[in-house]
């Protein structure tokens, strides 16, 4: 065994890391390691294990508490050929509840789910999923490196379907019909597997649904009735983002990666909030020393009662909590290390990284059990 962890996130030390208790929203902090054989952990603000559930399957990317309690996991459906070489590192195909004590409640499968799922409050789901397209439809897919579609011939274009609690579709989205080529091309350095790469996908209050469009750089509105795009964040506002989310005034909340971020040779990563009314940026979070936080690919931020807002810096497992004028005031590394089960993973990530999709703080209130499951 080395003398020295060669494993540089491990090594930099794990657990709590910061906390000013007067500043941080009090909570637990719920996550789920990419790499975990189905764990899932909720911490307090000590960073002290609250509770965890043991699910069947490796996470498809994350979990969330609903309304009233349950846990809602995508996990990963076992045994599904890879469509390119990506898709094990973020497909899913199992969305379930669960209860406090693991077991599952409900589930539903689609092998060509993948990033996002969310779970709605009446018991559907509301998901990103794939379709192939092929020949003039492949090429009609704009950008992108030339020749790299998946197996040579396959552009693989991003659906949005909904399902009610019983599991039946009923509502459904597909890129391929409702994307303007020419105003979404792909960003040229991107393989052409995949367009144009939905990362997350929520409902509106007003009944629309919210989306990433990481592999283009924009962030859309969709029409419910119609499937037309209502509203795009501008070009260049965004860059390879993620987890766009609805604030109570209308503005939108991003985790702005900000892979190829126009204008700026040094890259870095923020949090920004977005007027839909004129597009602008209206508040934003970055690293004092910007170049110190950089998520190159996932990542999430969650806007919490009282203004503060949790960060995920996925790829470092690395959560965090800032206040409105950008004083951290709560951090925690995650410290579940585990390699990929999968081979064509595996080749691209070797590490044992201990990364996670995204990450949710809950008040007591909202987790009606945890009493009765110390």
């Amino acid at each position: 065994m080395p003398r020295v962890d060669q494993n540089q996130r491990r090594r930099r030390g794990t657990g709590l890391i910061a906390l000013d208790p007067d500043a941080a929203f009090p909570g637990f902090t719920l996550f789920a390691p990419l790499t975990a054989a189905g764990q899932v952990h909720l911490v307090d603000l000590q960073g002290r294990t609250a509770h965890r559930w043991q699910l069947p399957y490796r996470p498809g990317r994350h979990a969330r508490i609903v309304t009233g309690g349950q846990l809602a996991y995508n996990g990963v459906l076992p045994g599904e050929e890879a469509l390119f070489p990506m898709w094990h590192k973020y497909r899913g195909g199992v969305m379930l509840r669960a209860a406090a004590d693991g077991t599952v409640l409900w589930e539903h499968r689609d092998p060509r789910q993948h990033h996002d799922a969310h779970h709605l409050d009446d018991g559907g789901v509301l998901y990103t999923g794939l379709e192939p397209l092929r020949g003039a439809e492949a090429r009609s897919v704009l950008g992108g490196v030339p020749g790299s579609e998946a197996g040579g011939t396959t552009v693989w274009a991003d659906t949005i379907t909904e399902v009610g609690p019983d599991g039946s579709p009923r509502w459904t989205w597909h890129a391929a019909e409702h994307l303007d080529r020419d105003a979404y091309p792909l960003h040229p350095d991107y393989a052409r597997e995949h367009w144009p790469l939905v990362n997350s996908v929520t409902p509106l209050a007003d009944g629309n649904v919210l989306a990433s469009l990481r592999s283009v750089s924009a962030v859309v509105v969709i029409s419910r009735a119609t499937g037309e795009v209502l509203w795009r964040s501008a070009p260049g506002t965004v860059s390879q983002q993620h987890h766009p989310t609805e604030l109570d005034d209308g503005r939108i909340l991003v985790f702005d990666n900000g892979v190829f971020r126009p204008g700026h040779d040094v890259p870095y990563s923020r949090v920004v909030e977005i007027d839909r009314t004129d597009g602008r940026v209206v508040w934003e979070y970055h690293d004092p020393a910007r170049e110190s936080f950089f998520a190159p690919f996932m990542g999430s931020a969650q806007r919490l009662p009282g203004g503060n807002t949790l960060v995920t810096d996925s790829p470092a497992g690395r959560l965090f909590e800032v206040t409105a004028d950008g004083y951290l005031c709560w951090e925690y590394v995650v410290p579940h290390f585990g390699a990929y089960t999968e081979r064509e993973v595996r080749s691209l990530f070797p590490a044992e990284p201990n990364a996670v999709f995204r990450a949710y703080r809950y008040a007591l209130e909202e987790i009606p059990w945890l009493d009765a499951h110390p």
